[in-house]
């Protein structure tokens, strides 16, 4: 141990890494720490508790933000949590700040690196980067957006997938991400919600080995959203793929042609006057109920709090290379943007399977761009261990010094792994989680203290987080709901068209305390740790979606009356879908019914959302009041005790999903 360890907490019984007491020295946190003025860790979090104005200012300076014009105040909460406005006065473009400066600063030095399953790679140059966003905005105006227009980006990812996120921003419309692997209607839920006037899309994409006619599907979704008048097509595929065209809302993309790369100069462009709390994108998250909620990020929040958390939590710096597997579609693609340009690090992206050709492909993806920073969700690691240890040791891992985790809680065995194997003992996993809705972290771990396995170090710096029990009050040494006490800039600003549905959601519960929707629970050595979530949504393969989004799939099927969706554990993926369905009178529920149910499925929500099992039962298990009982479901399907069973109308239903559930597992 060092001299400052009680800086930054206790140690304890079954720890399985410790800081070099160099590298602890040298972290950014422990730099923050000793600028705050605080003794500890813990009274730094106490403070930014009470006072959060405090806490984001001396943070925002200590990674400095670039701010267009300084604000005069942190925070206004004269509004309540729930509606907490940020940085008053100043003047914030995410865009700009992520890219501009730098491109006069280091106008040579590499952004943004992108690797092609094909082996095709390509570097942008910060005045490269420079030059192609504001050419995308260009191009962007000329097809009519405008401040306050909203763009969906259906995108794998690609250097055109970043330079459209930062135009969109730049012109000070709203971006809306979609998952590259949706299927077509809910790409066209996402595009009508959010009255989107311009889709950016790709010709296609490769997919081990296989060109996926990604504008096939977006032309299918955009047939379903009203709303887009122009479809911006990235050409990715080439020759490859037969696309489909239609000349008068159809255009190319123009912003990487091969032309002058200094016709529009690197700087330094004046920073657009923006009020740091203008909308730049609206991101979908599904819940247990209703139709997919979007949640309204702005300038002044989402970017900084990945910038915040990826400097303090994973000690990211411009001397570092950060590689996230993910897609845009997933809060950690525009967080991974957002927060790698602002802090000045060199982003890597990857366009195709984990494992293609062959089971090496991310390990030698680390050792070619030398990735410092490697985050993989743990769907991914469990995958990839069934390969074994040759591919990850065929290659070298000199370069790693954090290894990042978010998605879904671990368990054991791939966690050791993940730290043994890819990291070789030296590098600390950084498990992380929160949610879209916060803009990253609620809970992390650290570079500067102890780790256990599968555990967090706790709240995330600055983050005001709790585990109550049901009245409310702090809990410790048992499960409880994970809360925040206090506003942080992350927040979103509500949910599209739904304000009362953000507050319902997360503020009424206890007042004045986020509710999130997690179980959590911290140890009696002060370590947190997550236990999946307290509401029904389904987590597969770390991508959140709604029962009700796949209930409404599979009732699309003419067959189909009535139907339940559940998670259940899954070895890989962490949670698998099962749908419990109630077919019309007469219908014969053989095996060839039950194949056709799950492939509707697939087709509403796309392929990565497929239930693992699709089971025919008389009746759903519901309320008096006609609720269907998801949770009782669950734990007739796994055997495990359904609880309270008073509100149940009809006993016999759990019954009959529990015969389902024991033939499925014959």
């Amino acid at each position: 141990m060092t001299d400052d360890w009680p800086l930054f907490g206790r140690d304890g019984e079954g720890v399985a890494w410790r800081p070099d007491p160099r590298a602890q020295a040298e972290a950014r946190l422990t730099h923050f720490l000793r600028a705050s003025g605080e003794p500890t860790l813990e009274a730094l979090q106490r403070r930014a508790v009470v006072d959060p104005g405090w806490f984001w200012g001396l943070a925002t300076d200590d990674i400095a933000i670039p701010w267009a014009r300084r604000p005069r105040a942190v925070l206004d909460a004269s509004g309540g949590p729930a509606w907490t406005r940020w940085w008053i006065g100043g003047s914030f473009d995410w865009s700009w700040a992520a890219v501009e400066p730098r491109a006069v600063r280091d106008p040579d030095g590499i952004a943004l690196s992108w690797e092609g399953e094909d082996g095709t790679t390509r570097d942008l140059r910060a005045a490269e980067l420079a030059v192609s966003v504001r050419r995308a905005a260009s191009q962007l105006r000329s097809l009519g957006v405008g401040p306050g227009d909203r763009v969906g980006i259906l995108l794998p990812m690609l250097p055109e997938t970043v330079v459209a996120v930062l135009a969109v921003s730049r012109l000070g419309a709203i971006l809306t991400p979609i998952f590259s692997g949706y299927a077509a209607p809910a790409i066209a839920t996402r595009l009508a919600d959010a009255g989107a006037r311009v889709l950016i899309t790709a010709d296609g994409f490769l997919r081990r080995g296989a060109w996926v006619d990604l504008k096939v599907v977006a032309d299918a979704a955009v047939a379903a959203a009203p709303t887009v008048e122009r479809v911006l097509v990235v050409r990715r595929a080439g020759d490859a793929l037969d696309v489909p065209w239609d000349e008068a809302r159809d255009v190319w993309w123009t912003a990487d042609d091969d032309r002058d790369r200094d016709e529009m100069g690197v700087g330094p462009e004046e920073g657009p006057d923006r009020d740091p709390e203008t909308p730049y994108m609206i991101i979908y998250t599904s819940g247990t109920t209703g139709s997919p909620k979007g949640a309204v990020h702005v300038h002044g929040g989402f970017p900084i709090k990945a910038a915040q958390d990826l400097a303090h939590t994973f000690d990211l710096t411009a001397a570092d290379t950060l590689f996230w597997f993910t897609d845009l579609g997933w809060m950690m693609g525009p967080w991974a943007i957002a927060g790698s340009l602002l802090l000045g690090a060199r982003l890597v992206l990857y366009e195709g399977a984990p494992d293609f050709p062959a089971p090496d492909r991310l390990w030698s993806l680390v050792a070619r761009h030398r990735v410092t920073h490697l985050g993989l969700s743990p769907t991914v690691i469990r995958a990839l261990m069934a390969h074994g240890e040759e591919p990850v040791r065929a290659h070298d891992r000199s370069s790693l010094r954090v290894l990042g985790s978010t998605g879904e809680p671990w368990n054991p065995e791939p966690w050791w792994w993940y730290f043994r194997e890819v990291g070789e003992g030296r590098c600390p996993v950084v498990n992380y989680s929160g949610g879209t809705e916060v803009s990253g972290g609620i809970v992390g771990g650290n570079v500067v203290g102890p780790i256990k396995p599968a555990s967090f170090s706790g709240a995330c710096i600055g983050t005001a987080a709790d585990v109550v029990d049901e009245a409310g009050d702090p809990v410790r040494g048992r499960v409880g709901e994970l809360v925040i006490a206090a506003p942080m800039p992350g927040m979103t600003r509500g949910f599209w068209g739904a304000p009362e549905r953000y507050e319902s959601t997360y503020w009424s519960r206890w007042p004045g305390l986020w509710a999130h929707g997690d179980w959590a629970s911290i140890d009696a050595d002060g370590f947190w740790f997550i236990h999946g979530r307290s509401d029904d949504t389904l987590k597969v393969a770390g991508k959140r979606v709604g029962p009700a989004e796949v209930e409404s799939a599979a009732v699309a099927h003419p067959a189909v009356l009535e139907a339940a969706a559940i998670g259940v554990p899954h070895d890989i993926k962490g949670e698998a879908i099962v749908v419990v369905c109630v077919v019309r009178p007469g219908t014969v529920a053989d095996d060839g019914l039950r194949a056709d149910i799950a492939k509707r499925i697939a087709a509403e929500l796309g392929k990565p959302l497929k239930p693992e099992v699709v089971a025919v039962v008389p009746a759903l298990p519901k309320t008096r009041s006609g609720k269907v009982m998801r949770r009782v479901i669950r734990a007739a399907w796994l055997d495990l005790d359904p609880g309270d069973l008073t509100a149940l109308d009809d006993p016999s239903a759990v019954a009959a999903v529990s015969a389902a559930a024991g033939r499925a597992r014959r």
